[in-house]
């Protein structure tokens, strides 16, 4: 195999180029390219860029250490070396980014210093904590393995990839394990147009609620930058540019969105001298909020457009024709057709799309249900294998090869998995305040999700690779590579094999909705959860309200109105609820332009008004499923409480005054104590001791 095929290189080269139009098209989407600085476009490129081309170089690593002897079967195949080379530039350039370029270049874009020093330490400091984290794990990892195989070279590199493994792949395992349960039921749900508008009303309030707060969020620091550019004492020059430029796009509404107006007051103290450390906290936390408001009003307005496009479709069920009108810039490529007579466009909306999320759904099942099999059966059962039956071919029953309809499968079973595992990302909710948003999405948190994708690949791959026979992927260049020094100890190779079965956990957590079960427990949950826990509507926020903002917001009657304005189209009343009238679609009422939102503190008293509804009918409806066992727990309870506690009781677990009591302050923050303030722990609101 002393040189490939030119055929080989001619797809190579080609699909290096179409992966990096792909990138270029998917940046185009979710981050604005003019106005975003180079140092962010460069690395986000390579981290999509790389992961992408490692889905595909799998296969052609499988096909090219294949044992067969025929180059014409062997499909898509290259040279060792090559291999080599390019596994090295893949995995290296993904390890740098995943854990050291990006993390750097995201807290430099989110810093809020003007100068390029001030952001370099600033994310030093920030990353600091996190990579001592990282730094004591892999001295902890690296005893055992200098323990296990001595004090060699290749234990440092062996430890430093292996812990970058499993870290993934735990990571991996689980989000994948929650996507291949999530996707196909995702798309049978959407199958019924009633249900699917149910569920998004179901969903309103929250959003509503959330957007509520991010614009009283954003209102409170645009008031304290306000204030901030009124003072004329206490602040030099340099500081007062730097509050006209953060100053500069408060004066400048976003597209389709109108300003409600600031508040009066606001609730942070001016401090009486500014410092660098106070402008760049409030630079910071302006960007987010700007985001925070950006992200919730976009999705409030498809909320809204998708809640109005089902009423459309199922107002149209009589008629059986279906007219969106003019599209808005939110509208699908499918609802921006024009093409297509309204008949056909029912057709379309009505019979068509339902039977093939039906279709699709029931094929991701299958895929869902082989992954899973193939996970369980890889340690013990290798030729039972789902996935390795698909791929690998034995033509005389000995010798394994994959010709190049195997690499197809293979592409398809590496995408899937990865597309489950990052589908998961929009479910689970411990991601904090980052989100994707269309031309809009804040540059650390594009930093944030280009890492996570670049993480996850790798060992995701990988895990695929062992899915297959010992015979095949232990001959190719990936396990030479990365395989060999991940099964180096014991520890290492148990894990490899028996950690995927863990993928059990998280579906059938998701298949049985134990996350809803753990939230109604607990109050809390990790996963956003579709199931509707109160059929009624009431008392939590449920569809009935969710309808009526709708409903309001379409016909300009809502207080934000910050929905995207439907020209050219017309808006049918909601089933049910007050507005609508008993012509149903005959009597629809025009769209008007939405409106400027109401004050702030009416905003919010209708907020806490309608929170108070939700908990007062809640808590009746609780008291009402009251039974014989809960109301004598609810009177032993009571007896219980009301007892007199004797004196000595509070005092019994406090420290005595000598060594120091937790309750006694000084007047400091705990953050400027200690090793605390190595690393920015000084107070938050950027004062200075004088």
């Amino acid at each position: 195999m002393a040189s490939s095929s030119i055929g080989s290189d001619i797809f190579a080269l080609g699909a290096i180029l179409l992966i990096s139009l792909l990138v270029l098209l998917l940046l185009r989407h979710f981050l604005p390219l003019r106005t975003t600085p180079a140092y962010l476009l460069t690395p986000i490129f390579l981290a999509l860029a790389l992961p992408i081309s490692i889905i595909l170089l799998v296969p052609i690593d499988l096909a090219s250490t294949s044992t067969t002897n025929e180059e014409s079967s062997r499909g898509i195949w290259l040279p060792d070396r090559v291999l080599l080379v390019s596994w090295r530039i893949a995995y290296w350039l993904t390890f740098v980014l995943t854990w050291i370029i990006l993390p750097l270049f995201g807290e430099y874009a989110d810093s809020g210093y003007r100068t390029a020093k001030g952001r370099i330490l600033y994310s030093l400091r920030s990353n600091a904590r996190y990579q001592l984290i990282v730094v004591s794990c892999a001295t902890a990892g690296l005893v055992y393995v200098f323990l296990q195989n001595g004090f060699e070279g290749a234990s440092v590199k062996s430890l430093v990839m292996a812990l970058a493994y499993c870290w993934g792949l735990i990571q991996a395992i689980y989000l994948m394990g929650h996507g291949l349960v999530a996707v196909p039921r995702g798309l049978f749900r959407n199958a019924s147009t009633s249900g699917r508008l149910r569920r998004i009303q179901s969903q309103a309030p929250t959003i509503h609620d959330t957007l509520e707060d991010a614009v009283t969020e954003l209102n409170e620091l645009e008031s304290q930058l306000a204030l901030l550019r009124q003072r004329k004492t206490g602040i030099s020059r340099d500081h007062q540019e730097w509050i006209e430029d953060i100053a500069e796009p408060s004066n400048i509404p976003e597209q389709g969105m109108p300003r409600a107006p600031l508040a009066p007051v606001s609730s942070t103290p001016i401090p009486a001298v500014i410092t660098d450390r106070y402008l760049a906290d409030l630079t910071r936390k302006l960007n987010r909020a700007r985001h925070k408001r950006i992200r919730f009003v976009d999705k409030w307005n498809r909320l809204v457009q998708e809640a109005a496009n089902l009423q459309v479709i199922m107002d149209a069920t009589a008629s059986k024709r279906l007219d969106f009108g003019k599209p808005s810039p939110t509208a699908s490529r499918l609802e921006q057709i024009t093409i297509l007579t309204p008949y056909f466009r029912y057709l379309l909306f009505a019979r068509v799309l339902p039977v093939v999320r039906i279709i699709f759904g029931g094929v991701f099942t299958l895929a869902s249900i082989c992954v899973v099999w193939s996970e369980l059966v890889k340690s013990a059962l290798p030729q039972l294998s789902i996935i390795r039956l698909t791929v690998v071919r034995y033509p005389n029953g000995e010798d394994a090869e994959i010709r190049f309809a195997g690499q197809l499968i293979a592409v398809m079973w590496i995408s899937y998995m990865c597309f489950t595992a990052l589908a998961s990302f929009d479910d689970v909710k411990v991601w904090g305040n980052r989100a994707l948003v269309r031309r809009n999405t804040y540059g650390e948190s594009a930093c944030w999700y280009a890492g996570q994708i670049a993480k996850l690949t790798t060992p995701l791959t990988y895990n695929f690779v062992t899915l297959l026979s010992g015979t095949v992927y232990r001959n190719t260049v990936f396990h030479q590579f990365l395989g060999r020094w991940i099964v180096l100890t014991p520890l290492g190779k148990w894990f490899d094999y028996l950690f995927p079965i863990l993928i059990l956990i998280p579906a059938c957590a998701t298949l049985f909705n134990l996350y809803g079960k753990v939230r109604n427990i607990f109050g809390f949950g990790i996963v956003e959860d579709d199931e509707e826990a109160n059929p009624s509507g009431f008392g939590t926020g449920g569809w009935r309200e969710g309808r009526d903002l709708i409903d309001s917001e379409l016909h300009g009657r809502s207080d934000l109105g910050f929905s995207t304005p439907l020209e050219g189209r017309s808006a049918s009343p909601l089933p049910g609820n007050r507005a609508s009238t008993a012509g149903g679609s005959q009597h629809q009422r025009p769209i008007r332009e939405p409106r400027a939102a109401q004050t702030l503190s009416g905003s919010r008293s209708d907020l806490i008004q309608r929170q108070a509804q939700r908990l007062s009918a809640a808590t009746q409806a609780a008291e009402e499923d009251d039974g014989l066992f809960s109301g004598f727990a609810h009177r032993v309870r009571n007896t219980i409480d009301s007892v007199e506690r004797p004196d000595w009781l509070p005092d019994l677990g406090k420290r005595p005054k000598w060594m120091g009591r937790a309750d006694d302050s000084s007047g400091r923050a705990d953050a400027g104590r200690g090793l605390g303030r190595w690393f920015g722990g000084r107070p938050a609101d950027g004062r200075v001791r004088l």
